[in-house]
């Protein structure tokens, strides 16, 4: 069986059980502190998962952060702007084979921060034209309250694949895509993951102008979870977008956060909702803010 948004702990154990081709990828990060991540994963993960890590493997950058925990962006591999640039599809494919991820296999994708980058990974291999991915509901902590065991230390390493590309399954929409539609809400409606102090240009802690895209709605990515951890269920879900929406044609929506990674929450809840698959703005605004002549709205 293929699972294509969430996977519950006990699909997650049956699938183990059952031998079928299988990775499990670890995508805990934070930040303000970009080797937290990692150290988390290295005191206790799912047994057998990947470290995918925000920075080295699912962004445009290359190196070791520096004190401030900033890495070097490499312009020439990446296929968006801001923060955290999307690798190039090629780049990513180049990645996931030398994981050892393979064209028939289920990847499952968690983190211990409520789907927030795990999302990132999910998205990208939809991107991939990879459909079999799936997000373990409730993350890490929901398998170990389940009382399965963790692993320390690094996975075994896989064998070289040879991942192939496939048409994307989930579409990108670009800083110019977002610029020619604005003010057109038949065409495009964007939705803003960050919180609403950021939104509302009240403070900015990441980038180095405060405020939101012109008519952007606000929908902070942690309305999506339930208090157990774990996705609100469906009709909630799809309650809240209606209302969120107010008649804005959902295929319209464009997803957008700080740097393209706490927008993927909003879309994957969109997903679980019944909407058809909606885009993503990777940049979003600290790319979009990178350009002065793009404009800004407060309040």
């Amino acid at each position: 069986m293929t699972y294509s948004t969430l996977i519950t702990v006990a699909q997650l154990q049956a699938l183990q059980a059952q031998g079928q081709p299988l990775m499990v990828f670890d995508c805990s990060f934070a930040l303000t502190q970009p080797n937290l991540g990692r150290e988390q994963y290295l005191q206790a993960h799912i047994p057998g998962a990947i470290y995918a890590d925000l920075d080295q493997a699912l962004s445009a950058k290359h190196g070791v952060p520096d004190s401030a925990g900033h890495v070097a962006v490499e312009h020439s591999g990446a296929a968006s702007g801001g923060r955290h640039p999307l690798p190039s599809r090629e780049r990513f494919a180049t990645w996931l084979s030398s994981v050892g991820f393979a064209n028939g296999m289920q990847a499952v994708v968690y983190d211990r921060n409520g789907a927030n980058y795990c999302g990132r990974l999910w998205w990208m291999l939809k991107w991939a034209g990879h459909e079999a991915v799936a997000v373990l509901d409730g993350g890490l902590q929901h398998w170990q309250a389940a009382g399965l065991p963790v692993e320390a230390g690094t996975a075994p390493s896989h064998f070289q694949s040879n991942f192939e590309l496939s048409a994307p399954l989930r579409q990108l929409a670009t800083a110019s895509d977002v610029l020619q539609a604005l003010g057109q809400p038949n065409v495009q409606t964007v939705i803003d993951a960050r919180a609403p102090a950021r939104y509302r240009g009240e403070e900015e802690p990441m980038d180095p102008v405060a405020g939101h895209i012109p008519g952007a709605l606000n929908r902070p990515f942690t309305t999506n979870i339930a208090a157990d951890g774990r996705f609100k269920p469906k009709d909630l879900l799809r309650a809240e977008f209606d209302a969120l929406l107010q008649g804005h044609d959902p295929a319209t929506v464009v997803h957008q956060c700080g740097s393209g990674v706490s927008a993927l929450p909003n879309l994957i809840a969109m997903e679980l909702a019944g909407y058809a698959p909606t885009r993503l703005f990777a940049g979003s605004w600290s790319e979009w803010c990178a350009d002065a002549s793009r404009p800004v709205e407060r309040g």
